[in-house]
C-alpha cells in the first residue's frame, strides 16, 4: 500500500467518524420524546426514545471500534516511520563520550572549567589496547591464576596504565591481586582464600577479571569530569 493510499484512508475514516459523531449530538427540535416508526403520516408508530438511544449507542460503538482498529494499525505504521532511526553511536568509544557529555550537560552543577574529555579518550584507547591487543598468556596456580599481560608500543603503554591500576580495584572485592613490571608488559597475580573463588578467578582468566568490581563507568565519569586521574 503506498503511503499515500493509507493516509488518504485514514482521513476518510476520520470524517466518517466525525460525522456519525456530530449525527448523535444532534437535539430532537421536534419536541416528541420518540421517533416516528415504519410507515406514513397515516401509520404513525411511535419508537420509544430509550430504544432509539439504545440502537444508536450501539451504532456508534460499532462505528468507534472499526474506526479505533483502522487508526491503530495506520498509526503504528505512522509511529514506525517516525521512530525509524538508528540509536547506536557506530562505535563504542563515541557511544561512551556521547553518554557522558549528556550527563555533563544535563547536571548543573558541572564545572566545564575541569572537564576533560580527552582524558576519557585515552582511557577508551587503552581499553581497546588491553582488550582487543595485548597477549595474556595464563598460567593456573592452586589458589588463583598467573597472567602476563605483553604488548609493544601503544599496546605496552595501555597494559602499564591499566593492569596496576585494576589490581588495586581487585582487592576492594575481597581477592589478592599483585602486579610486576615485566620487560615488554605486566605479569597479573590474583589468588584467594576460598576454594570455591579460586576456581572461579580461573574460569574468568584474564579479561573476565578485568571486567570485575563495576567501577569503570563511575570512573569514566569522574575522568571527564577532570576529578580522577588514571594515568
Amino acid at each position: 500500500m503506498s503511503l499515500w493510499s493509507w493516509k488518504a484512508g485514514l482521513a476518510g475514516v476520520a470524517i466518517v467518524a466525525a460525522t456519525a459523531y456530530a449525527v448523535a449530538q444532534m437535539p430532537n427540535h421536534s419536541g416528541v420524546h420518540g421517533q416516528m416508526g415504519p410507515g406514513g403520516p397515516d401509520q404513525q408508530q411511535m419508537m420509544p426514545q430509550g430504544s432509539m438511544h439504545g440502537e444508536m449507542h450501539d451504532r456508534m460503538v460499532r462505528g468507534q471500534h472499526g474506526m479505533q482498529g483502522a487508526m491503530g494499525q495506520h498509526g503504528m505504521m505512522m509511529e514506525a516511520e517516525i521512530s525509524n532511526q538508528p540509536t547506536m553511536a557506530g562505535q563504542e568509544a563515541f557511544g561512551t563520550i556521547q553518554e557522558v557529555v549528556r550527563i555533563l550537560e544535563t547536571d548543573p552543577t558541572t564545572d566545564w572549567s575541569k572537564v576533560n574529555i580527552a582524558a576519557l579518550r585515552e582511557h577508551l584507547i587503552d581499553m581497546n589496547e588491553v582488550t582487543l591487543r595485548a597477549v595474556a598468556t595464563e598460567r593456573a596456580l592452586d589458589n588463583g591464576v598467573e597472567i602476563a599481560v605483553t604488548g609493544a608500543g601503544r599496546t605496552l603503554e595501555a597494559i602499564k596504565h591499566m593492569i596496576p591500576a585494576h589490581a588495586g580495584e581487585l582487592k576492594e572485592i575481597g581477592w589478592i591481586a599483585n602486579t610486576e613490571e615485566l620487560p615488554n608488559g605486566v605479569k597479573l597475580v590474583v589468588t584467594t582464600t576460598d576454594p570455591k573463588q579460586a576456581i572461579k578467578l580461573k574460569a574468568l582468566g584474564f579479561m573476565g577479571i578485568m571486567v570485575q568490581a563495576g567501577h569503570h563507568q563511575p570512573h569514566h565519569l569522574l575522568m571527564a569530569k577532570g576529578e580522577l586521574h588514571v594515568h
